[in-house]
């Protein structure tokens, strides 16, 4: 037997014939492999990447990036993505620029101290992909082993992984040579699996790589990926939860009364639901242990990752209200931390679908029964709406459509996961929902939000079945069904143009709101069905 040099020094539990030196690292001065949370903790600490809260939580900022960077991503045009991706919404990079950045994060790594997690990206067996993912900080790879799936430590010594990712912050992309905008980029390699992550701390640019990866795998095997939260009844009804940041999936679907199967990123496949994670990752902004005990329980556990949150420099309490480094507070943990969660990741087939919307206008209902034409409209369209003052120079409601309730982590073509949801939808008949976290009364600055025992209540009502017995009118802007009256909540709260005082203005703002769904719409009219066409909102004005 031959003499072979060793390259690497390991330290942890892995399989030993698909090492680091398998991706083609060379040189690194260790690799710490697959750490449970104290000697991650330990690490983090004694580096100064982070620090303790009180209750135990492990503390970290991310610099300048505090969010993804949606314009930094790219994903590599070769024979298999040049004719699948929608190429409208995703950065293309070159075979030759990706192997050139890989070729640089070989040799930007020679001489560091990596960490290693060999996790899965979902909870189904037939679909999930086996996933390493290397980073340089001790805390990142605690992050992601919060929100991944993490196999049984008997499986560790035999893992050999179909994706890798690599994060390294202090990596600099060069523009001219990689083919990307600025010294920070995340290049997506889907035919080799590769993920190249650098120039960003920010945590959640790993998971959501692995649920753009899904999202392009996934159709071609007839399975949904849905970018939603997902829980159970007692009976085993299953209801998913769309919506964009700030609409509620995380906060509506940690319900104590059902089990939470995941709070962001789903695939829906012939045997039903399945997590793509094995962890949430909750905005923190504002959390109160009254509001969401079972999230702010989180944040008092060891084991918890919280991006970005101030602490008080002598008690190290959090303050989840102070948004001075960033309104995108964040906490990570594993999900069963949450007393109700589901331990396989998977149910059954969904009996409802339920899409939310923050509509700071005022004008939407604080619940709407879709059909599913309507439904497959409202997903194409993703609205949701941002507030005065959240971004500099916003002052009024500004409309956001983010098709597919996710359109930064949609590689294929909107109607790809439009049509597969009608599909599923129609062959298990399932009840859809449009729900109004916004704002009720009038406009942000105007009226109030919508509050949330009523939401919570019309849910509870549409989930046990007893809303589809209600009496129903037709919106007349929107030409969705809204039920006249619902056992606990106030009646004129279900009219929203009784809650204004001036029902001028409310018609005003209402066909403005219509108007942009139209404009909005027009991109996505030459894919659907003369049925979804026709069930966009309608643009004139009419009496309630």
């Amino acid at each position: 037997m031959s003499r072979r040099r060793r390259i690497v020094e390991n330290f942890g539990t892995f399989n030993g014939a698909h090492g680091a030196e398998a991706f083609g690292f060379t040189r690194l001065a260790k690799v710490h492999w697959n750490l449970q949370a104290p000697r991650l903790y330990e690490e983090a600490l004694a580096r100064g990447e982070a620090v303790l809260a009180r209750g135990g939580a492990l503390v970290a900022e991310t610099g300048a990036h505090t969010g993804r960077s949606p314009k930094d991503k790219f994903i590599v045009r070769d024979e298999a993505t040049r004719d699948a991706v929608w190429w409208d919404n995703n950065g293309a990079m070159s075979r030759e620029q990706f192997d050139l950045l890989l070729e640089d994060f070989i040799a930007h790594a020679r001489g560091k101290e990596l960490f290693a997690q060999d996790l899965y990206g979902g909870a189904d067996p037939l679909y999930r992909v086996r996933t390493r993912v290397f980073t340089e900080y001790a805390w990142h790879s605690l992050f992601i082993r919060n929100l991944l799936i993490r196999p049984q430590w008997e499986e560790l010594a035999s893992f050999v992984p179909e994706m890798t990712i690599v994060d390294l912050p202090s990596f600099k992309a060069d523009p001219a040579r990689h083919g990307c905008r600025s010294q920070t980029v995340i290049a997506c390699d889907f035919t080799r699996k590769i993920v190249l992550i650098g120039g960003t701390s920010y945590a959640g640019e790993m998971k959501k790589s692995v649920f753009t990866y899904l999202n392009f795998a996934l159709p071609a095997k007839a399975v949904m990926p849905m970018h939603c939260s997902a829980n159970a009844g007692p009976a085993g009804d299953v209801a998913v939860f769309f919506g964009l940041s700030g609409t509620g999936k995380t906060t509506l679907s940690a319900d104590p009364h059902r089990t939470l199967i995941g709070d962001d990123e789903h695939g829906w496949g012939p045997g039903g639901v399945f997590n793509f994670e094995g962890g949430c990752y909750a905005k923190a902004i504002k959390l109160s242990r009254e509001a969401e005990p079972e999230i702010y329980a989180t944040t008092e556990r060891f084991g918890t990752v919280m991006e970005n949150v101030v602490l008080d420099d002598e008690t190290r309490v959090p303050d989840f209200d102070d948004a001075s480094r960033t309104e995108n507070t964040r906490v990570a943990y594993p999900l069963d931390f949450i007393p109700n969660a589901s331990a396989s990741g998977r149910a059954g087939v969904p009996k409802n679908i339920v899409m939310l919307t923050c509509d700071a206008f005022g004008v939407m209902p604080p619940i709407a029964k879709l059909t599913p034409a309507q439904a497959m409209y409202h997903f194409l369209s993703g609205y949701t709406a941002k507030v005065a003052g959240t971004e500099k120079g916003v002052t009024e409601p500004q409309a956001t459509f983010s098709t597919c309730f996710g359109a930064p982590f949609m590689p294929r073509h909107p109607s790809v996961y439009g049509n597969l949801l009608r599909e599923l939808i129609a062959r298990h008949d399932v009840d859809c929902w449009l729900v109004n976290t916004g704002w009720t009364g009038g406009k942000h600055g105007v009226g109030r939000r919508m509050p949330i025992r009523v939401t919570r209540r019309l849910l509870t009502a549409a989930l046990d079945g007893s809303l589809n017995r209600a009496d129903f009118r037709t919106d007349p802007y929107f030409g969705f069904s809204v039920p006249t009256s619902v056992p606990g909540v106030e009646p004129h709260i279900l009219y929203p143009v009784k809650t204004w005082q001036s029902k001028a203005d409310f018609a005003e703002t209402a066909k403005r709101l219509v108007g942009m769904f139209r404009d909005n719409f027009e991109k996505f009219e030459a894919h659907v069905d003369a049925d979804v066409r026709a069930a966009a909102p309608a643009n004139q004005m009419a009496a309630q």
